[in-house]
This record gives structure tokens, sequence and C-alpha cells, in this order.
């Protein structure tokens, strides 16, 4: 059922507070700030006094609503939580108190979620420089907020409060969901190269070729050796990778290449310092740092091969290789470890259906992604309906 509030300025609600103190220089203070985008009040860094330069700080207490001046062009609004009681913020930040006689707190806190309305309350913001536009509390004070009773509004955060939390529940089985589909492809993954383990291995330096990545100089961002036009990468590219590695983000000169070591396309490369175990496939020819490991399948075994077995070898790197317990592992290690021994066949038909299970599950997952996309979408259309009356 629709029904029209009445429109009521938030002057008239809240009343500005200055709770200001001198600054004591032996005194210890617990500060707090405003999240962005009307996620709420944080509480930050505790200080000394003689550790930072305002001459006086605030106190804001639980229940006050709270804004930046200089960001509430990027909703920097918020409810002040039990957490942040008494503590201290600039005198960059408002604070009211809310006349609870006339609204309902958590009423004010939801109606400020609502995009559409802290970007026009931001919006009246003034200044040239975009980053420095403040928002002046008289300013502030003339917007309007609808105001039915003080029980519709309990009524309407009730409601609220009940879909939210439906939300929150369906977000939550989308992440089980999600990670379900990551574990089975990992535990599917195991279960084959532990049966096929069964039938005989071999080390893994008779079906492959290991080489170390060289990087010698420290420290390793030196700039003299960068910006040439040699792809370089590190143990972060082969993370962010899936399966192909086919992005970089430094380069490295002439002179770089000569303290570093360039590896082919299609080379496999797995990380054994720092993230242990990352894998993934050149699609370019680079150039890779000591922390890396290159390995070229040699004849009869598929590269796609090991990368599924380096893949299972992650997961499993303490009962495969436990010499490595401190979570560390070298060329020594790596080189011996057992991979089951099989024909080419074989490994192609393994490669086969742990790819087309690979291709299920990122399915699966975009389908979710799409699916977290409506959920996100949800809460901002019931709050605008439930502040155009339609919930009640």
């Amino acid at each position: 059922m629709y029904q029209e509030f009445p429109m009521v300025a938030l002057g008239n609600l809240l009343k500005r507070t200055e709770r200001f103190e001198d600054t004591d220089s032996s005194k210890e203070y617990q500060f707090a700030g405003t999240y962005s985008f009307a996620r709420g009040i944080f509480v930050g860094e505790c200080k000394f006094g003689s550790s930072f330069r305002l001459p006086r700080v605030q106190r804001i207490h639980m229940g006050d609503f709270v804004y930046c001046k200089i960001m509430a062009w990027e909703g920097a609004f918020g409810l002040v939580p039990k957490i942040a009681h008494n503590c201290v913020m600039s005198g960059a930040f408002v604070a009211y108190e809310i006349d609870h006689t006339l609204l309902d707190s958590k009423y004010l806190a939801y109606y400020f979620k609502i995009p559409s309305v802290w970007k026009s309350i931001g919006s009246q913001s003034t200044g040239t420089n975009v980053r420095r536009r403040s928002l002046h509390p008289q300013q502030f004070e003339k917007a309007f907020i609808p105001l039915p009773s003080l029980e519709v509004q309990q009524r309407i955060v009730t409601r609220i409060e009940e879909l939210a939390t439906r939300i929150e529940e369906a977000r939550g089985l989308r992440r089980e969901a999600t990670q379900e589909a990551n574990t089975f492809t990992d535990v599917t993954r195991s279960r084959i190269f532990m049966e096929a383990s069964e039938k005989g291995t071999v080390q893994l330096n008779n079906v492959a070729k290991l080489e170390r990545g060289k990087f010698s100089h420290r420290p390793r961002n030196d700039s003299r050796f960068f910006s040439g036009e040699h792809p370089w990468i590190q143990i972060a590219e082969i993370e962010s990778s899936d399966k192909y590695i086919r992005k970089w983000t430094q380069t490295l000169n002439d002179a770089g290449l000569a303290i570093s070591r360039k590896f082919p396309k299609g080379t496999l490369l797995i990380s054994i310092a720092a993230t242990i175990g990352s894998v993934g496939i050149l699609d370019f020819d680079c150039c890779i740092p000591d922390s890396i490991v290159a390995v070229t399948p040699k004849q009869d075994t598929n590269s796609e091969y090991l990368y599924h077995f380096l893949k299972f070898l992650r997961n499993h790197l303490e009962q495969i290789a436990p010499q490595s317990a401190q979570k560390n592992i070298n060329l020594e290690i790596l080189s011996v470890l057992p991979i089951p021994n099989l024909q080419t066949s074989e490994q192609r038909r393994i490669v086969s259906y742990l790819d087309d299970l690979q291709a299920k599950v990122d399915t699966l997952k975009q389908l979710q992604a799409g699916t977290q996309a409506e959920l996100d979408a949800l809460l901002p259309s019931i709050l605008d309906k439930a502040f155009k009356g339609e919930l009640v």
C-alpha cells in the first residue's frame, strides 16, 4: 500500500553538537571517522595529543548522526555505534543529536543508505577543488526527509531489517556455493592424481626440465633495470592468472635482461617463495626472478598435465614433500617429487576431464556472480520503496 509521507527539514529533527575540547599533548585520544558511500562510522587510531596538530578535538556519542564536511559528496554519513562512543573527531566533521520524540535513529540511518539521497545532499557541497568541496551544516540542515509518525518509522525499520536479514542469508548461501564449487575442483583433481599415483610414479625431473629464474640484483626494484622491452613478471601475476599467464605489468631493459633470464611462451611457472605453489603457463616470452621455477615438459609429457599436477601439488605439499614443512620449497625438493607415470593418451584424458570440469565450475560462478549483483541491488530497491511508503 502506498502512503505519501510529509517532508520535514533535517534541521527540525537534529541538533548540532559542539563537544569540543582543547588538545592535551599528554593525553591519548581514540579517533573515529566516516566511511564513504554511507557505510557508517569506524574506529581509527589512538594518538597522543603531542603527535597531531589539531588545537581542538570534538567528542562523539553513541547515537549521534555524523558527517564529514569535505567528503559529504562521497557519502561520508553515519550513525555513531556503541564501539565509537566518546571517540574524537576533527573539526572537519559535524555531529548531531537526534530528537527521538520525532525521529527514529535507525530510520534516519537507513534513509542515508539510499544512494540517491546522500548523492543529492552531498551535491550541495561547494568549493573549487573536487576533492575539497565542503558541505556547510546550514545546507545539510535544509535537506528534507519523509517523516511519518514514530510508530510508522519503527514499523518500516523492522520491515527493512527483516528483508535485509533474508538478503544476507541469501548472500551467505551464494558464498557457500562458490566455495563448494572451488573445493569440488580441488577435491576431484586430488582424487585423480592420488589414484593415478597407485599405478606407479617417477620423479618430476624425469618428465620435465626444472630451472630456477634469475634476478641477481638487490634491491629488486632498482629502476636502472626496468622500463624496457622485455616482459618481466613476479608471483602476483602467476597468482592472478587463470591457467595461462597473459598479462605483465613490468618490463626489463637490456641491463635488466643481463641479470635475469627469459623463458619462452608455453613454459610452466611455479612459485617457490612467499606465496608457495602458484602455477601458470606463460602465454608470451618472459623474464622471471629466482622466486619462480620454470618447468619445461620433456618428450611424451603433456604441458597441461603438468599444470594440473602442480595445482594438485599446491594443495598437498606437506603430504607429498614432508621435508618442506616450513612452507618452503626449493628446486631440489621440487625435482624429486613423485608424479604419476602415465601414457600420453591418459594424460590428455585427465586434462580434458579437469578442463571440462573447470569450465562448468566457471559457468556456475558466473551465474552466482549475476545472483550477487541482483542481491546487491535488492537493498537499495527496498529502501527506496520503504521511504516512499510502499512497505507499510
